[in-house]
């Protein structure tokens, strides 16, 4: 009896753990078929046709209740009455880069309580073009919308020394790239002390870009979106172009980036023949630090420039057709007219300054900076702007942060990386679901919108937050200024946009979005 007592209790624990058991294999098998009907529904979501407005696209980017704000929000004097001495600058590159330098160097003078010297710019190698700071910009409005900000003049006064009038001679210093603001404190201040005069040259690149002070980078907004106006001749004529383009209705800018110098830099020549092949190279060479560089590689990862083709397939991926009307901002593209054919067949209403300028003014300065400032503004305040090669291109860069400045106007901006391997299926011959896997790819970027900005994204391409603010903001840092920034300021920004076929050539600023 006992014996049967004991098999009887050790054949119930058998039971049990075999019950335990067989419940541990319902429940996996109950977790095991959950997970495989979320990620069932996850591809099939991933699946679902992707969604394209375009009529929305022709509208701003959603803003998210943010607005362009870069009045001073905190205790900014105006400069002292005696400053540390004299800063000048030479800003090398082309349009856009000496653009920011510009930025820069107001930056500079701010840091060091210095008289900022009205900034040299180079002749510009590429262009043959030396009309300078004066023959770009309006000067007056220049140094009155910042006024508050730094003492600006257009040369070194002469100093009088034992009844002797001297010319002040500027020591030159060679600043190193991208120098902390205590470079500024320090080094450079006290040579501008010692000598009275500094020469910083060149001056590309020779300021952080991010700094830990929001009142710094407001001040760089100031410079670029409203201090920085081209002359009333290029305002008018980049004025009257927009008028012709928008006569029908909506139009979209395109930097078509398709361009010896930044073909021959990216190092993506496999697509032409022996003969420009032989001519990128020698370019390359004499331009840029050598490297070995394998197209297949580069263009796997996304670091061509897009041909026309596959930006006319991008748009007619996102539901553009061909009765779009495109305004092209390009140089002479390389490859000729082989290439552009694929694209003028999808979208044949193009259009370029030269196309559409009635002067004839564009057509006798075709290798001038002006065609670079008119295309500068024509971008700026179409509906959609979109940019092939962002990269270096600091006409891009500089473009998609005043877009977004100027009250987040749409930018179609693609992801190379992403839609590079799409591109190459297509090429290898799957084409299936290619429209589909192109809208997905775009569908992923911004369209203009305010996004937090992540390097290498320069400050010049997206200022936000600093920037901007929110009139009903829970971060008190970012709520509005009382006062209206743009009246503040004395912006131009809504008289840039209101286009009359009579415009005069004093652009006046309004009031803010």
């Amino acid at each position: 009896m006992l014996k049967r007592g004991v098999h009887n209790r050790s054949g119930g624990g058998v039971h049990k753990r075999l019950l335990v058991k067989l419940s541990i294999a319902v429940i996996l098998v109950v977790i095991c078929t959950i997970s495989l009907l979320t990620s069932t529904q996850t591809y099939n979501a991933a699946l679902t046709p992707s969604e394209v407005s375009v009529e929305n696209l022709w509208a701003t980017a959603t803003s998210d209740g943010w607005r362009p704000s870069s009045a001073p929000r905190s205790n900014w004097p105006p400069p002292p009455k005696e400053s540390n001495g004299y800063l000048r600058v030479r800003c090398n590159g082309g349009l856009n880069q000496q653009r920011t330098a510009i930025c820069n160097a107001v930056l500079a003078a701010r840091i060091m309580n210095a008289t900022l010297v009205l900034p040299e710019l180079d002749a510009n190698s590429f262009w043959h073009d030396d009309s300078g700071f004066q023959g770009l910009y309006d000067v007056e409005h220049f140094v009155n919308s910042l006024k508050n900000d730094v003492r600006i003049v257009e040369s070194i006064p002469e100093i009088k020394k034992n009844g002797k009038s001297k010319k002040l001679k500027a020591f030159q210093i060679r600043p190193p790239r991208d120098a902390p603001v205590s470079w500024y404190t320090t080094d450079a201040l006290e040579k501008m002390r010692e000598h009275g005069a500094i020469y910083l040259t060149p001056f590309s690149h020779r300021l952080a870009e991010e700094i830990d002070i929001p009142e710094y980078q407001r001040l760089r907004c100031r410079v670029n979106y409203h201090a920085l106006r081209f002359k009333p001749h290029i305002m008018k004529l980049s004025n009257s172009i927009v008028s012709n383009l928008r006569t029908q209705g909506h139009f979209m800018t395109i930097h078509l980036r398709f361009e010896m110098d930044m073909l021959a830099f990216a190092g993506c020549y496999d697509i032409f023949n022996p003969e420009e092949q032989r001519i990128l190279k020698k370019y390359r060479k004499e331009n840029f630090k050598e490297k070995d560089l394998k197209y297949s590689e580069r263009r796997a990862i996304g670091k061509c420039p897009l041909t026309p083709e596959e930006v006319g397939l991008i748009l007619r991926s996102m539901g553009f057709d061909n009765s779009t009307r495109i305004y092209l901002a390009a140089g002479e593209l390389f490859g000729g007219e082989r290439f552009m054919k694929p694209f003028e067949s999808m979208f044949p209403r193009l259009e370029n300054h030269n196309t559409v300028d009635t002067s004839g003014e564009l057509a006798e300065n075709t290798r001038g900076l002006l065609g670079s400032a008119v295309d500068y503004m024509v971008c700026l305040l179409s509906d959609i702007f979109m940019p092939t090669y962002d990269g270096p291109s600091n006409f891009a860069n500089n473009l998609m942060g005043h877009r977004q400045y100027h009250g987040f106007r749409t930018t179609l901006h693609p992801d190379r990386k992403a839609l590079a391997p799409i591109f190459i299926d297509r090429e290898k011959g799957r084409t299936a679901g290619f429209e589909e896997a192109v809208r997905r790819a775009m569908l992923k970027t911004n369209f203009g919108g305010p996004h937090k900005r992540v390097s290498p994204e320069s400050f010049y391409t997206n200022s936000w937050p600093e920037c901007f603010c929110q009139t009903a903001a829970h971060n008190l840092a970012d709520r509005c200024p009382a006062d209206d920034t743009l009246q503040i300021l004395g912006n131009q920004m809504d008289s840039e946009v209101t286009i009359n076929s009579d415009a005069q050539s004093n652009v006046t600023a309004v009031t803010e979005k």
